[in-house]
């Protein structure tokens, strides 16, 4: 495991407090994880059609819902799943999907060189502070010609729920992410040729914000960021973001928007 500092560079959270917020969540999870089931579905769908990897890495694991889905898709390959909560692998571990569940960091993976042929990562890289660590270390595993796929979380992400917090009381209430920009840069810098990249918003709907604040602990994508008030949010804070919130509503219900990035690279041969 990678030495953590206390505040990580541009406002992102501790890892630390990832983990232990992801692991207090791996039972919960999947009940609320329709974005997340939506997001690995595209980025599923997204690798090259005739790719068949004989060993394959599932990066930020979680419960293990689409190492299942690479399992049942790459039945003949050796499928590994990494995660840096332990309470997240200790719920996927005895459902299956892969010959081993590895509690590691994707800054710097406990894996040898050139050993994976491809690399998937769904809504796991955006907790990483230093994403050009996630793409070296991607770089030195997969085997020439392999694949890194990922999907993450940039700016705009949740941007209904930051400026109705903002009305109210201008604190750090919701997660900070990358700008789409900053991982553009990144991949074109990485070695890795992109064979597509896209940014693409995923909007849900809810009835009411304490739906959408639930859902978020229930995931443990809660506010994690350095700065945030705490204690308890007092009785007329949460009735000032109810107010601030409502401003936004459709008539499907309550929008929180998700922006979210997705790029396939393969390693030159």
């Amino acid at each position: 495991m990678t030495d953590l500092s206390l505040v990580l560079p541009g406002g992102l959270p501790d890892k630390r407090q990832v983990a232990a917020s992801f692991s207090r969540a791996a039972a919960s999870y999947d009940s609320v994880a329709e974005l997340q089931r939506d997001v690995g579905t595209q980025l599923l769908a997204r690798l090259p059609l005739d790719f068949v990897p004989t060993r394959w890495l599932d990066l930020g694991c979680g419960t293990g819902y689409f190492t299942r889905a690479l399992g049942s898709r790459f039945t003949e390959g050796q499928g590994l799943a990494l995660d840096i909560a332990q309470g997240m692998l200790n719920h996927a571990r005895p459902l299956g999907g892969a010959e081993h569940f590895i509690a590691g960091d994707a800054e710097r993976l406990p894996l040898q060189d050139s050993t994976c042929d491809l690399i998937f990562s769904s809504l796991a890289v955006q907790w990483c502070a230093d994403f050009e660590a996630v793409l070296s270390e991607a770089f030195r595993v997969l085997k020439p010609g392999g694949i890194f796929a990922f999907a993450s979380l940039c700016t705009g992400t949740l941007f209904e729920l930051r400026e109705s917090w903002r009305q109210v009381d201008g604190l750090v209430h919701v997660n900070r992410f990358r700008e789409v920009a900053r991982y553009e840069q990144a991949c074109a810098a990485s070695g890795l040729r992109t064979l597509s990249q896209a940014n693409l918003p995923h909007v849900l709907h809810y009835p009411d914000v304490r739906s959408l604040t639930h859902e978020l602990k229930a995931l443990g994508a809660h506010n994690l960021n350095p700065g945030r008030p705490g204690g308890l949010t007092g009785r007329a804070r949460i009735l000032g973001l109810v107010e601030a919130y409502e401003r936004f509503r459709e008539a499907s219900g309550l929008p929180a928007t998700y922006q979210v990035v997705y790029a396939v690279l393969e390693k030159p041969l």
